[in-house]
């Protein structure tokens, strides 16, 4: 597999142990099989960054995958991991119900594949922990809004197997624009979901109240 980092840096040697512990998926190395993407993440400015490029064999790596199926143990990880200020009781203690009961054990896994959540979409998922959106919702919005999927390595073994190839700059005059597009694409996403009201789907309370299982909300 073909994998790319966005970064302000040139990193030929990823380091195991290194990176920030409130990450999506905690302390790892964050890559993307789309080069585009990996361009707008080593923008965040317009005086632009790199784009690394690295060779990662999957052969004999275990890998914890995350999708529309599971995207409730994706909240509960990004909440395991995150800092977080809720901004009311009841986000607070949906929160913790699902930290406690979805939480998925990655610790056995080399890497992580699945949805990032910058900003704009972090405040997505946090309107499902409101009761504002509805599962069926969150999913679209993971599904439909060009969110791109994130690869974060998490064992020793995944960063032995890493193999640097090349490194390019990254033009910040365009792709940090790209970077706010998109941006701005999921907040316009996220006020058409909250001004839409529907009654059908599944809500946090429901997952609380009917206490369901992973199981059950991947076959609904």
């Amino acid at each position: 597999m073909i994998i790319y980092h966005g970064s302000k840096i040139i990193v030929e040697r990823p380091l195991f142990g290194y990176g920030r512990p409130d990450n999506d998926y905690g302390r790892g190395f964050y890559c993307t099989e789309d080069i585009e993407l990996a361009k707008e993440w080593s923008c965040q400015d317009p005086e632009g960054g790199f784009v690394n490029t690295y060779d990662l064999d999957m052969s004999g790596l275990s890998v914890y995958e995350i999708d529309s199926g599971n995207v409730v143990s994706w909240i509960a990880l990004l909440l395991t991991n995150r800092i977080v200020r809720y901004s009311s009781p009841i986000e607070r203690r949906t929160a913790e119900y699902l930290i406690t009961r979805f939480t998925p054990d990655v610790s056995g896994y080399d890497l992580i594949r699945g949805f990032r959540a910058d900003d704009s979409y972090f405040s997505i998922a946090r309107a499902f922990l409101s009761n504002t959106i509805s599962l069926e919702q969150l999913r679209a919005a993971l599904e439909l809004g060009g969110l791109g999927m994130q690869i974060c390595l998490k064992s020793p073994k995944s960063f032995d197997i890493i193999r640097f190839r090349e490194s390019a700059p990254v033009d910040g005059a365009v792709y940090y624009r790209q970077r706010i597009s998109r941006d701005d694409k999921a907040r316009d996403m996220f006020f058409e979901m909250t001004e839409y009201v529907t009654n059908g789907g599944i809500f946090a309370r429901d997952i609380i109240e009917k206490e369901m299982t992973e199981d059950e909300l991947r076959i609904s």
